[in-house]
């Protein structure tokens, strides 16, 4: 009795159906989770723990593993400017400030800017107050946004590296064309939304974005 079903009659989309969620729930903290995943035993009285002692909480990741308990480095990331996504593309993200937040080590608690979506931890309340995710974005990109409106609103997101949870990384997801036009799609929204600047620079992620998405087009072709 104290689960509510929300039972869309069409697929709505990763934001707009966790925006759902969210409108009903009464409780102080709310958590976004990947189907797809498998919670470590004590890993909310941990956060739960954790955050009581941050005053300027934003919202809070932990460590994902995939199932053969390897590390999933988007479990900390960086702001995605042009330069660092191009370091990303070329693979050459090994120093600070790059696509993923390697100045924290897998193991550490620490501030870092982007989290993702298969696991953030916040106050519902602040959830509310950001907006929540922006449902411009049908999949891939919404987790990138909403960790950047939270510091942009005065918070600070959270790496909790002490604590594990498996994520079974795309079994809730198929990597097709359909995929890659969302993520894609979700880019260009991003970019659009918090980094338009000046004509060179916008055309120059422009062509960066196209020439990516040709190259992973190929791949999956």
């Amino acid at each position: 009795p104290e689960v509510h079903l929300i039972s869309n009659e069409v697929n709505v989309g990763f934001s707009k159906a966790n925006n759902q969620g969210v409108d009903i729930a009464v409780g102080e903290y709310v958590l976004i989770l990947n189907p797809d995943t498998v919670v470590g035993e004590n890993t909310f009285l941990e956060l739960l723990n954790f955050s009581k002692e941050i005053k300027d909480l934003g919202a809070v990741g932990v460590q994902l593993v995939d199932g053969t308990g390897a590390y999933l480095p988007e479990s900390k990331r960086g702001i995605p400017t042009l330069r660092a996504s191009f370091n990303r593309f070329l693979g050459k993200d090994k120093n600070k400030g790059t696509y993923y937040a390697n100045d924290l080590l897998q193991d550490e608690v620490g501030a870092i800017d982007v989290l993702v979506g298969a696991f953030m931890f916040l106050k519902t309340d602040v959830y509310k107050e950001v907006g929540g995710f922006d449902e411009d974005y049908f999949m891939y990109g919404e987790d990138i946004d909403l960790s950047y409106s939270l510091l942009k609103y005065g918070y600070q997101n959270y790496y909790l590296g002490t604590s594990k949870t498996i994520h079974f990384k795309g079994e809730s997801t198929r990597k097709d064309t359909k995929y890659l036009k969302h993520f894609h799609g979700a880019m260009e929204i991003f970019y659009k939304k918090h980094f338009t600047s000046n004509f060179f620079q916008d055309t120059a992620l422009k062509i960066f974005i196209k020439i990516w998405y040709l190259l992973k087009y190929l791949r999956l072709a």
